[in-house]
């Protein structure tokens, strides 16, 4: 004797509610903005770079690898490459541990007045980049009565040219870039020095070690991730330079081309000389660049080591 099977029960279709959309909605302007101002122009400057292409004209032709074969034997790619390596070795060898150090000495205990210090060191990032390239280019003045030409008088140094030297220019270039951007490396720092266990130093006093001592074996280890994230985008602010050099050099004529980075001859390129598919090119290569600057000093830093 057969029994009939049972009624399959319907399958409950699950209801939509307002806990599945919300997280889709949070996340949804960074998608939208990041598919728009970021991955949509990289690919699109992909693309062009493989062809020959003339603004506001229907004209474009394919043309291979003919426009990275150009970027690579342009003998004036490789000098603005000298020029961002030196100026983003400086910079990161003055903003890495002066804001370390400071950060560690404004955040002591016998230290005063802790949030007027963060407010002043901070100030400089809330100036217009354009607006203090002006500003520093007057006080680089080659005239004797410019601000540091005056300095430099005191000291009984003649007159200088600040900005049609070519050694001097880096100076420039490396100080307008520390004053803007110390305080705010100061701030990771500070942050970071938050997260660190008050006990670690507690511990380190009653064994006698000096504030030194404390700096050199707990603060700094201790910073180690914060370092990483610091030193990661200021390759990639270094390598990328542009402001400050076209404020110093509007005609982007400057000594022995120091002031030419790649950026400049990728304005250069695209917007005066309207040759989009190079300028792409030498996009995509500064890309790969600090990509792979970046892969090395995470690698020798050990991000990637399993501890």
């Amino acid at each position: 004797m057969t029994h009939a099977a049972p009624d399959a029960k319907p399958k409950r279709r699950k209801k939509i509610t307002s806990k599945h959309i919300a997280p889709y909605l949070f996340v949804a302007p960074f998608v939208i903005s990041f598919s728009i101002f970021l991955l949509y122009p990289f690919v699109y400057a992909f693309i062009l770079s493989f062809q020959q292409r003339i603004p506001f004209t229907r004209y474009s032709e394919w043309v291979g690898f003919d426009n990275f074969r150009f970027v690579l034997n342009y003998p004036r790619f490789f000098t603005a490459l000298w020029n961002v390596a030196r100026y983003t070795f400086w910079t990161c060898l003055v903003l890495i541990p002066g804001p370390m150090l400071i950060s560690f000495i404004v955040n002591g205990k016998l230290t005063k007045f802790k949030t007027l210090f963060r407010s002043l060191y901070f100030i400089p990032v809330l100036t217009s980049t354009i607006v203090a390239g002006i500003v520093f280019r007057f006080l680089f003045s080659s005239e004797p009565g410019g601000a540091f030409n005056s300095l430099t008088a005191l000291f009984g140094i003649e007159p200088r040219l600040w900005l049609n030297s070519a050694g001097t220019a880096m100076f420039a270039l490396v100080l307008i870039a520390v004053w803007r951007w110390f305080g705010v490396n100061m701030i990771y720092f500070l942050s970071g020095l938050n997260n660190i266990s008050a006990e670690l130093y507690e511990s380190a006093e009653v064994d006698g070690a000096s504030g030194w001592q404390k700096f050199y074996t707990i603060t700094a280890p201790m910073l180690k991730p914060i370092t990483i994230f610091v030193l990661t985008i200021s390759i990639a602010a270094g390598f990328s330079l542009f402001n400050e050099p076209y404020v110093f050099w509007p005609s982007l004529a400057s000594p022995n081309d120091v002031g030419t980075t790649i950026v400049i001859l990728i304005y250069r390129t695209a917007f005066m000389l309207n040759d989009f598919g190079t300028a792409s090119a030498m996009a995509i290569v500064l890309f790969f660049i600090i990509l792979i600057v970046n892969l090395i000093q995470l690698f020798i830093m050990g991000l990637f080591r399993k501890e």
